[in-house]
């Protein structure tokens, strides 16, 4: 398997890059080849600099139904851990794992994630992972794994407790019952919430697209201060903010904004340089 065989991926002459999970027979699992695909296409669009904003949705009812229960029926490597010398390759498993999710978090462009249906298990790590979500009414979140005896380990009890009220992330994780789409705005987790699956879509292109419109450089420079200040104390941030605005601070590019903004028309922005690869 490969990542045709999970998503679609796409990026148009605006820089609005879409990832379309495509499984919509399967509920849209994950297998164990998803990741690497995942991981791969974002860090490919990453590298370009071509991609200004990832929109990540989905087809069929319900936007991704966790890891495929499958793969907890095999006896495979990657789940071994009858042995010391298991559990030490089973370490470093588990660490790819979440560096495919992490590689959201860490590209250099916003993620905007949009749900309709079920966002349940590792599908839910996955929306953690990423900068905005947005959903249809008919959406719910559960962390799926507590209901089959594992503790969830792709970065979601890690990450939900910052972006909602830590005793309700708590409360999801101990007892793996569904949060609403009403209660996932009440509560933070997310933006807004559509009528349908339509209207959904229509929303998250035209925030991607709004984004997409904005300095490339400012807003990587954003999502890099954002990323530091979550993970860091104030004064660490606004240390770490002075060094990354000496490195980005680009008076023509800012020329460029004003300019367009001032007369309401779309500037015209160079893309992020190309990452050279080793």
């Amino acid at each position: 398997m490969d990542g045709k065989d999970f998503f679609s991926l796409s990026c148009g002459d605006d820089g609005v890059a879409h990832l379309l999970l495509n499984r919509p027979e399967r509920l849209n699992t994950m297998a164990p080849a998803f990741f690497p695909a995942l991981r791969d296409a974002v860090r490919g669009l990453h590298d370009s600099g071509a991609a200004r904003v990832l929109l990540i949705s989905s087809t069929g009812k319900h936007f991704c139904a966790g890891m495929a229960l499958e793969t907890f029926a095999g006896q495979g490597a990657m789940l071994d851990t009858r042995t010391a010398r298991a559990r030490l390759s089973f370490q470093d498993s588990l660490r790819r794992l979440m560096d495919c999710f992490t590689a959201l978090d860490e590209a250099r462009f916003p993620v905007i994630c949009a749900i309709q249906g079920g966002c349940i298990g590792g599908a839910l790590d996955l929306a953690a992972a990423c900068d905005i979500r947005y959903v249809a009414a008919d959406a719910f979140f559960s962390v799926q794994e507590i209901n089959i005896g594992m503790a969830a380990d792709l970065g979601v009890l890690q990450r939900l407790q910052q972006i909602m009220p830590a005793g309700l992330a708590r409360e999801l994780a101990y007892t793996g019952e569904r949060l609403s789409a009403e209660r996932a705005l009440a509560c933070g987790l997310v933006n807004a919430v559509l009528p349908d699956a339509d209207a959904l879509l229509a929303h998250a292109l035209a925030v991607a697209r709004q984004i997409a419109a904005k300095s490339p450089l400012a807003i990587a420079g954003s999502k890099l201060a954002l990323n530091h200040a979550r993970d860091h104390g104030v004064a660490a941030s606004l240390q770490q903010m002075t060094l990354l605005q000496s490195a980005i601070f680009d008076t023509a590019e800012m020329g460029e904004a004003i300019l367009a903004w001032k007369s309401k028309t779309a500037a015209d922005f160079a893309p992020l340089a190309e990452i050279g690869r080793l």
